[in-house]
């Protein structure tokens, strides 16, 4: 068995067209899980990670692949994520399981707006990262540039560990800042990694570069400052343990250069992946909800998390984090979330599509299991105490497509696919539409569900007609309002009595239920009867029927009977006392605003603005890159249905566009 110390659990996540399945690709062919490279747009079979049909046709990572390799003497179990926005929770429940990651940008474009989004994912689960700075060969590259936008827009502490070796179409490698050596990569894949002299006309520039990162190690390391101050010459093996401790506490990010699809500068990233990034062992102790410390030791109970699910025809793939203890096939073990008894069946590890068997499975292992039935989420156990580990951040959807079957026989094949899609990804929805009796199917973008309807032609055979786009408003307050409201019914037999008061007020949570009934007013017995009324008013607002959300609930006081009082009587005075409260707190629509990047060369600035302006957008700000400006700006996503084809005709096809969502607004 693998030491602990020696294996990576690490995520590749960037904005879309960063280049990370190709870096994927290269990894796996250097460390020889795989014999020939693909490429992601190539012809050919595709990259081994984009595996799906749907990902060869457009080019890009829809879902989170995992894989396994090995580099020198470490294991690296590697998970390829999507750049596009519209599949955030593929990123989301990865980072939530992984040690550490790698953050791809792209030379030219440096920090985009799915680069922001990856980053503050990756602070909320306190997961250290390496930034790569990849498509070095690409016209208008400048690393510089891109490290100073890190710094900027994303608050971190980058600093180059190479230097480049030329640019754009002449860039030949790297120079090594620490072991000042030139690394260049020869062959016909660029596997021959070769080690030179640094060339004459950099070396001033290398020694400043170097210079720079030294100065900025030492505020973390005090023998480098005494050594630096006495003029002595700092050993490799002191500065990487430095880079190293100061990674792991999320105060440095080294930043690495390459490119690639070039084969370029890929073997230093998996060096720098085993020298910087934290193993199980070297992770921040793991929390459970209720505060219990889960230690990455093989010798204790078991505490495992289910974080993705997927339903093949042979039943339920499981992918399993496990935080501490050992799970073989055979062990029973139990879903505290359910409190159910789990028979693990068979284990395998996975490379992209394909499984292998394994025997055992250790804390720190990424593995997944072969038809048990549980949630995306739910914490394993081996016995008491039963504890849940944290579960991840859902985005909310922000589109709503209607869809029907064309025709009868394909109503059932209809149910099982929505079915399936709504265990495996926790951003689809589906719900009735209470007036056309319609399904109405929610996720993150045009693309997210683009996809799914794809899926369901090709995968289960159904087709669907489909309506119009729509967005998911929101209502919420605008001030407070009280309420006391007494619910009588009198029919014959026992009757129905509740009464409660208190007040509403807007919150910037969701939903917040504060209890501050004292003295009996009310029995414990009916507050949770009381809150669940109060859930329930808010799934409907007065304005369009739309959820209400942003409204903190304090229920202060009120009566019962001692007979005609019940759970069901509380729970229907708090839903009407709600409504009534609502209506009287000056409620607002709300809209989702999108956070909006488009890459226009300079010539078309004027009209990309123009019509953004006509769509009702808040411009941000431009910044001029080498033949191209980047506008971002915030607009609704009622206005947005479409862009892609206008961006298209207004720029002769030149200008690109991302979008992610931002906040609701009051429309």
């Amino acid at each position: 068995m693998i030491p602990r110390t020696r294996i990576r659990n690490i995520g590749i996540s960037a904005h879309i067209d960063s280049g990370k399945t190709t870096l994927s690709e290269r990894i796996l062919f250097y460390t020889g899980r795989i014999h020939a490279i693909e490429e992601v747009r190539g012809g050919g079979k595709g990259a081994t990670m984009d595996f799906m049909p749907e990902e060869k046709l457009h080019g890009i990572t829809i879902t989170s692949a995992a894989t396994t390799c090995q580099w020198h003497d470490t294991q690296i179990n590697l998970i390829d994520t999507p750049g596009h926005v519209d599949f955030t929770i593929e990123v989301e429940r990865a980072l939530r399981v992984l040690d550490g990651a790698v953050m791809v940008l792209c030379a030219v474009a440096g920090v985009q707006s799915q680069s922001i989004t990856v980053d503050r994912q990756m602070k909320r689960y306190r997961v250290p990262r390496l930034a790569f700075i990849n498509k070095m060969d690409r016209t208008g590259a400048d690393p510089f540039r891109v490290v100073q936008g890190i710094r900027d827009r994303l608050q971190l502490n980058a600093v180059l560990l190479q230097y480049p070796i030329g640019s754009e179409d002449q860039f030949q490698g790297v120079i090594d800042l620490i072991e000042m050596t030139a690394d260049y990569f020869e062959g016909e894949n660029g596997e021959n990694w070769v080690k030179k002299s640094i060339p004459e006309p950099l070396r001033d520039e290398v020694q400043q570069a170097r210079d720079k990162l030294l100065d900025t190690l030492s505020l973390f390391s005090e023998s480098m400052t005494e050594m630096l101050l006495a003029g002595e010459e700092i050993p490799k093996e002191l500065i990487w343990e430095t880079i190293r401790q100061a990674t792991l506490s999320l105060e440095f990010t080294p930043v690495l250069l390459g490119s690639a699809f070039k084969n370029k500068g890929v073997q230093n990233l998996l060096d720098a992946v085993t020298l910087y990034l934290p193993s199980p062992v070297d992770r921040e102790v793991v929390k459970t909800v209720e505060s219990v410390s889960v230690y990455p030791n093989p010798d204790v109970s078991l505490v495992a998390l289910a974080f993705k699910l997927t339903i093949e025809s042979f039943g339920q793939l499981t992918y399993t984090r496990i935080y501490s203890g050992t799970l073989k096939p055979g062990d029973t073990v139990y879903n505290s979330r359910t409190e159910q008894r789990v028979q693990i069946g068979r284990l395998v590890r996975m490379h992209a599509n394909k499984r292998e068997e394994v025997q055992v499975a250790v804390a720190g292992d990424i593995v997944a299991l072969l038809g048990v039935d549980c949630a995306s989420g739910d914490t394993f156990c081996s016995g008491e105490p039963l504890v849940s580990l944290e579960k991840m951040f859902v985005p909310e959807p922000v589109i709503t497509l209607a869809i029907t079957p064309k025709k009868q026989e394909d109503s059932d094949r209809l149910s099982k696919a929505l079915n399936r899609f709504q265990r495996e990804d926790p951003t689809f929805r589906l719900s009735i539409d209470p007036e056309s009796g319609a399904t109405l199917i929610s996720g993150m973008g045009e693309l997210h569900l683009e996809i799914y309807l794809e899926r369901i032609q090709r995968e289960y055979n159904a087709e669907v007609f489909v309506g119009t786009p729509a967005v998911a408003y929101r209502e919420t307050i605008g001030q407070q309002a009280t309420f006391d409201y007494r619910f009588k019914k009198q029919s014959g037999g026992p009757g129905q009595y509740a009464h409660i008061t208190g007040w509403i007020e807007p919150t910037n949570e969701p939903f917040v239920f504060e209890n501050r009934v004292v003295g009996g007013a009310i029995p414990k017995e009916y507050i949770p009867a009381c809150e669940k009324g109060c859930r329930e008013a808010m799934q409907s607002g007065q304005l369009k029927g739309y959820p209400v959300t942003g409204v903190k609930v304090v229920l202060d006081g009120g009566s019962y009977h001692p007979i005609d009082s019940s759970e069901l009587a509380f729970r229907s005075a708090s839903h009407q006392a709600i409504e009534g409260a609502i209506a009287k707190a000056k409620p607002y629509i709300l809209e989702p605003i999108m956070l909006v990047e488009v890459e226009t060369p300079h010539e078309f600035m004027g009209r990309v603005q123009g019509d953004l302006s006509s769509r009702r957008a808040l411009l941000l700000g431009s910044e001029t890159m080498q033949g191209y400006t980047v506008i971002r700006a915030e607009v609704p996503l009622a206005r947005m249905f479409g862009y892609s084809t206008e961006l298209r005709s207004l720029t002769s096809g030149m200008a690109t566009f991302s979008m992610e969502f931002a906040c609701y607004r009051q429309s």
